[in-house]
C-alpha cells in the first residue's frame, strides 16, 4: 500500500491496510493461508494447535504447513506474493504451554507476534531474537504505554465493538490518546467490517485495521455452520457485552446466548479468577456454543470463500477513498 514505508517490513506491501485477527478455533491453518493469498496477514492463536497428550507439538506441524505452502505460492506468483502470517501468544499465567510454544514459532522464524492478556520482556525478546516483530494487545492507554516499555514493536487497540475480548472505550477516543505519543505501528480493532471502516480506521490515526468476525462466516473458517449462518442474519443490535463467559469482557452473539438457555439481557458478571488457558481447560458444558462476534457484522451477507471477502473489502476500500477526494476537493 502507497504511505507505509514508515511500517516495518512485514507490514509493508499488503493488498490492503489489514491484519485478520487470530479468532479462537476458528482460524487454522486453511484459513490463515487463504487470508495470507488474499493478500491480508493472517493469523492464529498458537492455542488452536492443540495436540492429544504425548503427540508431537501440532503447532510445530501447522508452522511448517503454512511456511511451505506460502513459499510455493510466492515461487509460481512473484508479482503478487502472499501477505506474511502471525502467531497470537496468550501471556497469562495459565498458559502452561507459552514457553514450549514461544520456542517453537522462534525456530520457524515466525515474521509477526501478536501477544494478549500480558506484556512481558521475554516474549518480545524471543520474536526479536528471530527476526520477527511484536504487536500487543491493549483496551486503554495505560496498557499501551505498559507494552511499549516492556518492547512492544507496535499496538493493536481493541476497542468498543470488537469481537471476542474488547475493551469498552470509543475507537476515536482510544487512537487519539495512543497517538499523542506513540508514532510506531498502531492496529485497529472494533467493528471493522467493511472498506469504508477500514479507511475511517486509518482517517484516525491508525495504520492498519484489525478485521476479526467477517471471517468467521468464509468457507475455510473452522466454524459450525449454525455460527457462520447467524453471523450472517444478525446486526450490531444482536451483540451483548459481558464478562460472564471468561472472567473478561467481551462481545457474544445474543442469539448463541439464548440458544445455551440465558437470557442475553440479564447476565451476571464473570470471575477474573476463572480465565484459565491450560491445555486440560474445558468451558462449562452450557458454554460450549457461546459464540463470540463483533458489532461489524450487518456487512456480512452471505458465507463467502476468504478470496471473495477480500475481494469485497478492497472494492469497497477504494470506493471509499474515491467517495472522500471528492468531498474534499
Amino acid at each position: 500500500m502507497p504511505g507505509d514505508s514508515h511500517l516495518p517490513k512485514a507490514l509493508q506491501g499488503l493488498r490492503i491496510p489489514a491484519v485478520a485477527s487470530p479468532l479462537f478455533i476458528i482460524s487454522v491453518p486453511e484459513l490463515v493461508i487463504a487470508q495470507c493469498k488474499a493478500g491480508v496477514i493472517g493469523s492464529f492463536p498458537a492455542l488452536n494447535a492443540r495436540e492429544a497428550e504425548g503427540d508431537p507439538p501440532l503447532l510445530d506441524t501447522w508452522l511448517t504447513r503454512i511456511t511451505e505452502e506460502l513459499d510455493r505460492y510466492n515461487q509460481v506468483n512473484p508479482d503478487r506474493p502472499a501477505a506474511p502470517f502471525a502467531v497470537n501468544q496468550i501471556v497469562h499465567r495459565s498458559n502452561v504451554r507459552l514457553d514450549r510454544d514461544l520456542e517453537i514459532c522462534n525456530r520457524h522464524k515466525v515474521p509477526i507476534w501478536i501477544t494478549s492478556l500480558g506484556a512481558r520482556v521475554e516474549v518480545n525478546e524471543a520474536a526479536h531474537d528471530c527476526g520477527g516483530i511484536a504487536l500487543h494487545d491493549v483496551i486503554n492507554n495505560r496498557f499501551a504505554h505498559k507494552a511499549v516499555e516492556k518492547g512492544a514493536d507496535g499496538l493493536i487497540a481493541v476497542a468498543s465493538g470488537a469481537g471476542g475480548h474488547a475493551g469498552p472505550q470509543s475507537p476515536f477516543a482510544l487512537v487519539q490518546e495512543i497517538r499523542e505519543w506513540f508514532d510506531g505501528p498502531l492496529l485497529l480493532s472494533g467493528a471493522i467490517g467493511t472498506g469504508d471502516a477500514l479507511l475511517g480506521a486509518l482517517a484516525m490515526g491508525a495504520d492498519l485495521g484489525y478485521i476479526g468476525s467477517p471471517f468467521i462466516a468464509t468457507q475455510e473458517a473452522n466454524a459450525v455452520q449454525g455460527y457462520k449462518d447467524m453471523i450472517v442474519q444478525s446486526g450490531a443490535e444482536d451483540i451483548v457485552y459481558s464478562s460472564l463467559f471468561t472472567g473478561v469482557a467481551g462481545n457474544y452473539l445474543k442469539g448463541s446466548v439464548s440458544n445455551a438457555g440465558m437470557d442475553p439481557d440479564d447476565l451476571p458478571e464473570g470471575d477474573l479468577s476463572t480465565m484459565n488457558f491450560s491445555d486440560k481447560r474445558e468451558k462449562p458444558k452450557t458454554w460450549k456454543t457461546i459464540w463470540g462476534s463483533g458489532q461489524g457484522i450487518g456487512a456480512v451477507k452471505d458465507v463467502l470463500p476468504t478470496a471473495a471477502l477480500v475481494d469485497r473489502l478492497e472494492q469497497e476500500f477504494m470506493t471509499a477513498q474515491d467517495r472522500l477526494k471528492k468531498r474534499l476537493s
